[in-house]
């Protein structure tokens, strides 16, 4: 066996990460991209907040960013695959630079900058679905599940950080923060163009069939493949439990006498939860695809005990718990995704996924809402992940392993008419 060879065997830690430099470069710009993107989300939500004195025209600001990956977010993952991955990140980058930059005017109507804010939040499907699509190229053999682990720690970190910057640096002036944010678009876009090589398109063009008929197939490559139908339903599912308490973090401080500050730990509880698990050693490449379904049914399990109604330092235990269990659940998962995805589906899948997860985490965060209305919290997170255990029980039964893996879905997608 050659010396390449066996590097592509052997078990990959973060050290083999950090040497590439394109990966480097993707990672950063990624970072950058998502720090922005919550910086942008406080600094939005303070200056509605400021320019109406309405907490639900504030809310709805907030909420805007989640709306392109309900609507177009799929068709737009689509688009990503007809263009080289570099050029459609690099694009977004800077067309979002733009977007947040009008915003950052000031005077600027707050009808104007929710279209605006829309508008941006457009180019985030296009942006992840080409660097998804563009990882496994940049991270070959063991280094994909160590990558993804790694990732998923650094977008959490990116997340508590641009909450918290948006959050004091909005304070100080809302248009210096969004300024702020359309500059990070900036850097990113710099990285990809000086440190990232130009690849084809995954979708050549004597391959097209038409925008909707391509993102038509993403969806049927996704559920009318076995093993990638089964991923699908354990990620859906399992977010759908664990990021209730996220969503009633305020509701769930005002019942323990807490304020906004007791609010934000419990928030942040969860990403700090991925951070750690990130720690964790990878060096468990043979028991990833074996690991998914205890963790699965772990990651409600995890929240159960909410039914006890613990104090302040129980609650934040068991939701840092679940990120814990969610940072070592999504990388084995991901893995097994990419290995039954053909090249020119990655974007519009995880297009299809990351929409199907925002549609899940909406979903459970109203359902339970309504639940607090009548219930109390704890009782209601309690409840909820309970359920959650033998709906993951079930769900997680359905096979990870195809007996012929040359029989892909793919197939019969390009012989759709």
């Amino acid at each position: 066996m050659s010396r390449s060879s066996a590097e592509e065997e052997r078990p990959a830690g973060y050290r083999d990460l950090v040497v590439l430099v394109e990966y480097r470069a993707v990672l950063t710009a990624s970072a950058l991209s998502w720090a922005g993107d919550y910086l942008c989300k406080a600094a939005v939500a303070l200056l509605v907040l400021e320019r109406t004195g309405s907490v639900l025209a504030s809310a709805s600001a907030f909420a805007v960013g989640y709306l392109p990956w309900l609507t177009a977010g799929p068709v737009f993952a689509a688009v990503a695959e007809r263009y080289p991955t570099r050029s459609v990140m690099i694009s977004c980058d800077l067309a979002r630079a733009v977007l947040i930059g009008l915003i950052a005017i000031p005077g600027v109507p707050v009808s104007v900058l929710l279209v605006l804010l829309f508008t941006s939040g457009l180019l985030a499907p296009p942006f992840e679905a080409a660097r998804s699509a563009l990882l496994p190229h940049l991270l070959t053999g063991d280094r994909y599940p160590v990558g993804m682990a790694f990732n998923n720690t650094v977008f959490h970190l990116a997340q508590v950080l641009g909450y918290a910057a948006g959050g004091v640096i909005a304070g100080y002036s809302s248009h210096t923060a969004l300024l702020l944010n359309a500059g990070t678009f900036v850097a990113s876009a710099f990285l990809l163009h000086r440190y990232v090589e130009l690849r084809p398109a995954a979708l050549a063009v004597t391959r097209r069939s038409g925008l909707w008929q391509e993102t038509r197939q993403g969806y049927v490559v996704v559920f009318g493949d076995p093993v990638m139908r089964a991923i699908a339903f354990i990620v859906f599912a399992t977010v759908t439990f664990v990021v209730v308490p996220e969503g009633l973090a305020a509701a769930w401080a005002s019942e323990i006498d807490g304020g906004g500050a007791t609010q934000g730990l419990i928030m942040v509880a969860n990403p700090v939860g991925f951070a750690l698990g990130g720690l964790i050693p990878t060096r468990l490449a043979r028991w990833r695809t074996r690991l998914i379904r205890p963790l699965a049914v772990s990651a409600p399990l995890t929240l159960v005990p909410a039914l006890l109604d613990p104090p302040l330092a129980g609650i934040l235990t068991l939701v840092t718990a679940s990120g814990v269990v969610m940072s070592l659940l999504l990388p084995a998962a991901q893995t097994l995704f990419r290995t039954v995805l053909p090249d020119e589906y990655r974007a519009r899948a995880f297009g299809v996924m990351n929409s199907g997860i925002q549609i899940a985490q909406g979903a459970a965060i109203l359902a339970t809402g309504a639940a607090s209305e009548r219930f109390p919290t704890a009782t209601v997170i309690g409840t909820w992940c309970a359920t959650g255990v033998l709906v993951m029980l079930l769900v997680s039964s359905r096979s990870l392993t195809r007996p012929e893996p040359s029989a892909l879905a793919p197939d019969s997608t390009e012989r759709t008419p």
